[in-house]
């Protein structure tokens, strides 16, 4: 069990440093874009394209390592009220409906992916980029997003995480 979660908080991990390059590469392309357009008066024909593309990728890419991070926005307010075994089980029915949901948005992520493949479809631009390249974005980015929902909620059931990385509490009075 060791092996698969570091092998997930690795994959997550990678996910995270190839979505920070891609940001990075689309913060360079505007400046080179800047810099062709309003300097040397040129035209730019891939970079509107390129920058568009990187940014989503990077977002769908970069989601798995956000989840690893419990970065993603969510309003712990309820967790706080609820005791251990009521945070527990929200945190179940929470990751489980993530799971669902990134499990549906992947496949058809693929699908849209082959069909992109298969078709040979390009962008309607002057680069004519084939858009299987951005579109294998989704199903590798949610795909892994998935397997990191898995990760979460066998941590979980196995006791090595705590549910809204909240430590255990008593109740208060009452409940």
């Amino acid at each position: 069990m060791d092996i698969f979660f570091k092998t997930i908080h690795g994959i997550s991990t990678l996910c995270g440093i190839i979505a920070s390059l891609l940001i990075a590469s689309s913060i360079f392309v505007v400046c080179q874009m800047v810099f062709i357009r309003y300097i040397l008066n040129g035209s730019t024909v891939w970079q509107t394209d390129y920058v568009t593309f990187a940014l989503v990728g990077a977002t769908l890419i970069g989601s798995p390592y956000v989840l690893l991070l419990k970065g993603h926005v969510n309003v712990d307010l309820l967790p706080q009220f609820l005791s251990h075994p009521q945070r527990a089980v929200l945190a179940y029915i929470a990751s489980l409906m993530g799971l669902i949901f990134t499990s549906l948005l992947g496949y058809y992520g693929w699908e849209l992916f082959h069909e992109a493949w298969v078709g040979g479809w390009v962008t309607e631009t002057v680069w004519e980029l084939p858009l299987w390249i951005p579109y294998i974005a989704m199903p590798i980015g949610i795909g892994l997003l998935a397997l990191q929902y898995v990760a979460d909620i066998l941590a979980l059931m196995t006791g090595r995480e705590m549910p809204f990385a909240m430590e255990a509490r008593e109740p208060f009075e009452g409940e």
